[in-house]
């Protein structure tokens, strides 16, 4: 029995001996399968050619719009605020009615004003009409016609007085007699200058009345146009300052609203020497300051469609700081920017023949040195220092470290490590896939 039983558990022992080392050995495939499927794909990254071409070089600068005219609403008059005729913030006219101060007084005043200017009409007019005067004169006359028949009265008598024709008594009663009419003549003709004297004076003085009436009723008439206030330009108006019902005016000129004027619109900025000197060559200006154009970039890096152009140019290099102060007019249609706003302002100042460029996001920068990550044509990543110059648009000239061709990393530089293998796609093709997708 014993002998019949070992061979048994011999071939049972074989048995599970094979099993296990079929198990062990499909552990050992499935490790391996594993290993195998949990090895990433290479990371995907956006990449752009390396350009040669010419391209113009500009210069930026950080600037404030402005607008070109800005006027202060302001009540010239006392009064209650009656009624406010725009929304704000809202574009106006020229010439439109924003505000009404009541007007019954001044109305009021207007009448009172006209009342006393009709007075001093009818005043002067009486006092022309001179009827003192020409009374004195008609008795001037009368005491001088007196008088002539008194001296020929005594031309007759004298040489028949001579000749005893009549008695001396005659003679004395006549020359009597052109005595008193020769006083009545001086008499009257004194009472005359008095009455001309008094009704010049009279005349003048109303004159001037009516003259003072009239400049009151003018002063009257401009109170009144004060009570409607219109805007003085076409622009955007701010804030209302004082609600209706208010008091306004009193004491001093109370400040309703703002309006400005912003298309076009101004730019102020400074400029270095450098930049002015590159700006204003002597033997390019005549045939550049005309034609140059300046590019206004806005806080949302977007570009203002429209192009400026110089308006003014200070006449003085400040010292303290080395620039100088430029005023640049754009365009500005609807009043879309706002006085107020920073902004950068770009201008070609050279260009550039055969430049390399790339795009100004590929550029990395550590510890003052700048890099690039370069794609190869096997699609592995390498760093390479380059040498930068100026800037054109949104791309950079790289001087020294880049050849036309060549392909850099612009988007998803922090997935890849140098010597690795990555999955590119062109700037924009990636974008055009997702719409298309």
């Amino acid at each position: 029995m014993k002998i019949l039983h070992r061979p048994s558990m011999s071939v049972s022992v074989v048995g599970s001996i094979i099993m296990i080392a079929s198990l062990i050995s499909l552990g050992c495939k499935s490790k391996n399968a594993h290993n195998t499927a949990a090895q990433p794909p290479p990371p995907s990254v956006v990449v752009a050619s390396v350009d040669q071409k010419t391209v113009p070089i500009y210069s930026e600068f950080v600037g404030q719009t402005r607008a070109d005219n800005t006027v202060e609403l302001r009540a010239r008059v006392e009064g209650i605020l009656q009624k406010v005729y725009f929304k704000e913030g809202s574009h106006i006219k020229k010439g439109q009615l924003l505000f009404t101060i009541d007007k019954r007084p001044f109305e009021a005043s207007l009448q009172s004003a006209k009342s006393l200017a009709a007075k001093a009409v009818s005043d002067l007019a009486q006092a022309q009409q001179r009827t003192d005067v020409l009374q004195a004169q008609a008795q001037l006359l009368d005491a001088k016609a007196v008088l002539t028949r008194a001296d020929q009265d005594v031309a007759r008598l004298v040489p028949l007085a001579k000749e005893k024709a009549v008695t001396e008594q005659d003679l004395d009663a006549a020359i009597a007699n052109q005595k008193s009419a020769k006083a009545q003549v001086d008499s009257r003709q004194a009472n005359l200058t008095n009455l001309e004297a008094s009704v010049k004076y009279t005349i003048e003085r109303a004159q001037a009345e009516v003259s003072g009436t009239k400049a009151r009723v003018d002063q009257a008439q401009l109170e009144l146009s004060y009570c409607d206030i219109y805007s003085p330009l076409t622009g955007i108006i701010g804030f209302l300052q004082v609600d209706e019902g208010n008091l306004v005016g009193r004491g001093d000129a109370t400040l309703l609203a703002t309006v400005s004027a912003s298309d076009p619109l101004l730019v102020d900025f400074s400029v270095s020497e450098i930049d002015y000197l590159k700006i204003s060559e002597p033997e390019k200006e005549s045939a550049r300051r005309g034609n140059l154009r300046f590019d206004l970039l806005l806080s949302d890096e977007s570009v203002h469609p429209y192009q400026g152009q110089f308006k003014v140019l200070d006449r003085v290099v400040d010292p303290t700081t080395g620039t100088m102060k430029v005023e640049a007019v754009f365009p500005n249609p609807g009043s879309y920017l706002r006085p107020g706003q920073f902004a950068r302002v770009r201008v070609a100042v050279a260009e550039r023949e055969n430049a390399i460029l790339i795009p100004q996001r590929a550029v990395q920068e550590l510890q003052g040195a700048k890099t690039v990550m370069v794609v190869d044509a096997q699609n592995k990543v390498s760093v390479r220092t380059i040498k930068v110059g100026d800037k054109a648009d949104k791309d950079i000239v790289v001087l020294e470290g880049l050849n036309a061709g060549e392909r850099v990393i612009v988007e998803g530089m922090q997935k890849v490590r140098p010597g690795g293998e990555v999955n590119p796609s062109v700037v924009g093709e990636s974008a055009s896939k997702t719409q298309g997708g």
